[in-house]
């Protein structure tokens, strides 16, 4: 049986910040891919505006996973594509993998784990359309599969259900290339993607937003005729007698991604109800000792910059545990907010010398306010914001004490505030 130090699943942007990250620290890794080629998601954003965080330029999805996978060369890490993990279990002082292959059924053994299996997109099913079953009906990312990798154009005229950023995108890159968008729906009040690709996507060629309206029916035998919206009122019920059809040949579905963690479940580690992913430290350990979680499997990112930041983080400890060159960590410190808020990440802070990158999401979009993070009395952070907006990750730096939780909350403000830097979403 191989045994390595540090084994990642998964090769996209997460795995393959890991893996780099790892190795660096002198760690032997093996390296888990399902599919063909390395890259994740990346391999079919082919819109530019990812990198500019984490390498200064404007790159497209292919090119941003270039960067990382021309690093893997001349490295100390085994990459091991078309492999699928059945099995994870507890070994000794580490973990067994079970995996299958070309060359068939294969078992290994290593020091610390690294999750970044990434997440997958919330289907018809559910969501509850009602309605025969078509063909037709799409989620975004299988769109986007079909015309930026196999070159189909899978629809002349369609609606899009749910404005995420994927979404949006579609919108954009279908009427590029010829078809019509009658218009993108969006249940909820405000839209679910980053401003700018609403503007950018949406606004800038004439795709229509409706807002609070929903697809209650698809219709048609055998392929798409046409699909039934209504508008919702605040419990999300559609409206009696607000019911229109649209003439369309496909429903394109952008209502969401959960989190892939069927393997961290399988190890017992308990899952975050807001996150979707495991509960973690500000190294992104789980609670198992020893499994570490990042990318979108841990929380689902709208920046590939800070998946990539936060993997490194992830590698580089999951190394230092496994060669043993990690020292005692201090006890964790738990983070608390309220409703104001979506998620917090980290779940756990740990006092120490080096400051600890958190990422948080609004529950609703606010105007001016301030972020105010605090430990027993004493104000940690303050930093003000012009807007925020539940689609958009902020992130901040913290370097916790040395005991009591660490809280977050959110306070109104009039004054000059500054957001983050614009960058491509995922």
């Amino acid at each position: 049986m191989e045994r390595f130090d540090v084994l990642v699943l998964g090769g996209g942007p997460a795995g393959l910040a890991a893996a780099l990250a790892a190795e660096e620290q002198g760690a032997c890794v093996c390296l888990l891919e399902r599919e063909a080629r390395l890259g994740g998601i990346l391999k079919q954003c082919i819109h530019d505006g990812f990198g500019l965080l984490r390498f200064g330029e404007r790159l497209t999805g292919p090119e941003y996973a270039d960067n990382y996978i021309r690093l893997l060369g001349g490295r100390n890490i085994a990459v091991r594509l078309r492999s699928f993990v059945t099995s994870l279990e507890k070994s000794g002082g580490g973990f067994a993998v079970t995996y299958t292959s070309r060359g068939g059924l294969h078992r290994l053994e290593a020091g610390a784990l690294v999750l970044a299996t990434g997440c997958r997109e919330r289907t018809a099913r559910q969501i509850f359309v009602h309605g025969d079953k078509p063909a037709g009906v799409y989620t975004a990312g299988t769109a986007q599969h079909l015309v930026n990798l196999q070159g189909v154009l899978p629809t002349r005229r369609c609606v899009i259900l749910g404005s995420g950023d994927i979404g949006l995108i579609m919108a954009r890159r279908l009427t590029l290339e010829g078809a019509e968008v009658e218009g993108v729906y969006e249940a909820k009040p405000e839209p679910s993607g980053l401003s700018r690709n609403i503007r950018q996507c949406l606004t800038d060629f004439g795709i229509p937003l409706h807002l609070s309206h929903t697809v209650t029916r698809v219709l048609g035998e055998g392929r798409v005729e046409a699909v039934e919206t209504a508008r919702v009122d605040e419990r999300m019920k559609p409206v009696p007698g607000s019911e229109r059809l649209v003439p369309c040949d496909a429903l394109i579905l952008s209502v969401g991604l959960i989190p892939e963690n069927e393997l961290a479940e399988s190890l017992g580690i308990p899952l975050d109800p807001h996150t979707k992913g495991p509960a973690v430290d500000a190294r992104f350990e789980t609670d198992c000792p020893g499994v570490f979680c990042c990318g979108n499997a841990v929380q689902v990112h709208d920046l590939v910059d800070y998946v990539s930041e936060g993997a490194a983080t992830a590698g580089r400890c999951a190394a230092l545990r496994a060669l043993g060159k990690e020292a005692a960590p201090a006890p964790a410190l738990p983070v608390e907010y309220g409703r104001e808020f979506v998620s917090v990440l980290p779940q756990r802070l740990r006092p120490g010398n080096e400051p600890a990158a958190c990422y948080f999401r609004v529950a609703e979009t606010r105007g001016p306010t301030r972020l105010v993070v605090s430990q027993g009395g004493a104000v940690l952070l303050q930093k003000s914001y012009r807007r925020l907006r539940p689609p958009e990750m902020e992130r901040v730096s913290l370097r916790p004490g040395g005991s009591g939780p660490v809280v977050f909350r959110l306070e109104d403000a009039a004054e000059k505030a500054q957001n983050g830097p614009a960058a491509a979403p995922l």
